[in-house]
């Protein structure tokens, strides 16, 4: 591995990853800048030569325009996504950057260029080809958008495969395909049965099947998987509630209502029986 490589890492996993939002209820796996958890994937494309000053100053930009995102400062993580591609115009990495300023700040257009730029410049990364079929779906672009996670989750070595096929069930729900949501689902626990996106996809389409048991049974397997989110203890909290379990739906709540301040317990729409 090259300095470059090793001192500058990938901006996203699409990583669990950035959450562009959506339809029913399955978050992207894109990565969350505010988590730190910003430089865990692929490596940075080394700059050519010998130029340790070169790279040292793409480091700096890059760590400081994430720093700027996570403080919300868009327009500082924009200029410092320019700068960063004025000093390797090849950096994945400062693509994404610059994608996410720009998707952030309601400018897709720029974004989806520099999601496609950062796909073509790393190719066996499956981060970026999640990464774009996230954009591409949020754009309207369901079906085309399933290629892209398809080829995320054939990459060899890519530790979010399952993420990026529960990304691809959501797609196909939003485009009416709802055998093929549930086989991208299937897939994505079979690549990772503790995977909480897909647990949690899964727990909420028994809920709306009226099978309430084996919604528990998903939701408790969403819930070992990993911290909650809102929408997790909201859905956990109706399914005992259909169940009939209502000291158990109250205990939810009131997690809810202290972790989630200001969170709707009752957020999930078009419920089973």
């Amino acid at each position: 591995m090259g300095a470059g490589e090793s001192m500058v890492r990938g901006v996203l996993v699409l990583l669990a990853v950035l959450v562009l939002a959506g339809c029913s209820r399955l978050s992207f796996v894109r990565q969350d800048p505010s988590r730190g958890e910003y430089t865990r994937t692929a490596p940075e494309v080394e700059l050519r030569g010998s130029d340790r000053q070169g790279v040292l100053a793409l480091q700096l930009a890059l760590r400081d325009g994430q720093d700027a995102l996570r403080r919300g400062d868009l327009d500082g993580a924009e200029k410092l996504a320019r700068e960063a591609l004025r000093i390797q115009e090849r950096s994945h990495s400062a693509h994404t950057l610059a994608a996410l300023a720009a998707d952030r700040k309601g400018d897709s257009r720029t974004a989806g260029v520099h999601y496609r730029r950062a796909v073509e410049l790393a190719p066996t990364q499956g981060g970026m080809h999640n990464n774009f079929g996230t954009w591409l779906c949020g754009n309207g672009r369901e079906v085309e958008s399933l290629e892209w996670f398809e080829r995320a989750a054939s990459v060899p070595g890519y530790g979010s495969a399952a993420g990026a096929l529960a990304n691809a069930a959501e797609c196909a729900q939003r485009a009416g395909m709802e055998e093929e949501a549930a086989l991208y689902l299937d897939a994505a626990l079979d690549r990772d049965p503790a995977n909480p996106i897909a647990l949690e996809a899964v727990a909420e389409r028994e809920y709306r099947a009226g099978n309430f048991m084996r919604a528990r049974a998903f939701i408790q397997r969403r819930l070992d998987a990993a911290p909650p989110d809102a929408f997790t203890l909201s859905l956990a909290s109706q399914v005992e509630s259909a169940l009939g379990d209502n000291r158990a739906a109250e205990r939810y709540v009131r997690r809810l209502r202290e972790e989630f301040p200001g969170a709707n317990p009752d957020s999930i729409k078009g419920k089973g029986n």
